[in-house]
């Protein structure tokens, strides 16, 4: 197992196609196939499942795939801190929606402008995905938010990860224009709360501020963007929890109220020990940025 046959595999974990994946490296179909079969046998475990001309990641090959992507981001990083940062490395980072709408496209551009050799990954999840996946190492960093500011200190050093507080969230309940008599949480008659799917911080806070626990009639509406979420309480079918700092990019109409909940922390979080050139100069641009 070497890193180039680690290479094929995950892109034809990515393509779940020989032939898209081949293409894509620049290799015969027949080339490609020979490494994955070698890479099977040399495992003793079929890594997919083939139906026909359908690949599909057997449950063997799931479990590899994560191995699979460390042990390749372990040798990037390796070689990006033995040339002391010559070669521009590659920084795989984690956002929530909000933070990366909001507070990322300025400072990503500042970067990329300082360190034009870096490659720059930016993926987007819930806290609780993006957390699991700093502990795995399939991110460097991530900007993740956590309710509790003691709680957070206790679950990252469990998990071997540390953190620095970056920009302060004021988080509003959007309210459609029916309940614009509304001046406190208690006050809300709708019973949806649009959100986004269990793990992200900010659903947690709003279930809690509303009482959902205790209130059996509520249900949610999980949506995977604040552009869909805001126009369905436009719509008057739902409330949603969001950031000042979204509301205010997202040009939402005057007559739509708000009720202010809480201000949350956004977190860059990352791995300890994880001291490579390229993460240490976006640190301190970030540092300097929101100083």
């Amino acid at each position: 197992m070497d890193s180039e046959t680690l290479r094929i595999f995950t892109t034809v974990a990515s393509e779940l196609s020989i032939t898209h994946a081949a293409a894509h490296l620049g290799r015969a179909p027949s080339n490609v196939t020979t490494r994955i079969q070698q890479l099977e046998a040399d495992l003793g475990s079929e890594l997919f499942v083939r139906t026909g001309k359908r690949l599909v990641l057997s449950a063997a090959g799931q479990k590899f795939l994560d191995y699979a992507n460390r042990l390749l981001a372990l040798e990037a990083e390796a070689r990006h801190v033995v040339t002391g940062g010559l070669d521009g490395g590659t920084l795989r980072m984690g956002s929530m929606e909000s933070t990366a709408a909001s507070r990322l496209p300025a400072l990503l551009a500042n970067y990329h402008a300082k360190h034009t050799s870096t490659q720059l990954q930016l993926s987007t999840g819930p806290t609780r995905a993006l957390i699991e996946q700093l502990r795995t190492g399939l991110l460097d960093c991530a900007f993740a938010a956590l309710a509790s500011s003691t709680d957070a200190d206790v679950l990252l050093d469990e998990l071997g990860l540390q953190a620095m507080p970056v920009w302060t969230e004021e988080l509003l309940f959007l309210l459609p224009s029916s309940e614009s008599a509304v001046t406190q949480v208690s006050e809300i008659q709708t019973r949806t709360l649009a959100a986004f799917p269990l793990g992200c911080t900010y659903r947690g806070i709003a279930e809690q501020a509303l009482g959902m626990a205790d209130t059996p009639e509520w249900r949610v509406l999980e949506i995977a963007s604040y552009h869909a979420m805001i126009a369905c309480v436009a719509a008057g079918n739902c409330v949603t929890l969001v950031p000042a700092s979204v509301l205010k990019l997202a040009g939402v109409p005057e007559s739509m109220p708000t009720v202010k909940v809480a201000s949350v922390d956004t977190l860059l979080v990352w791995r300890k020990g994880y001291d490579v050139p390229a993460f240490r100069s976006f640190l301190a641009l970030l540092s300097e940025a929101v100083k």
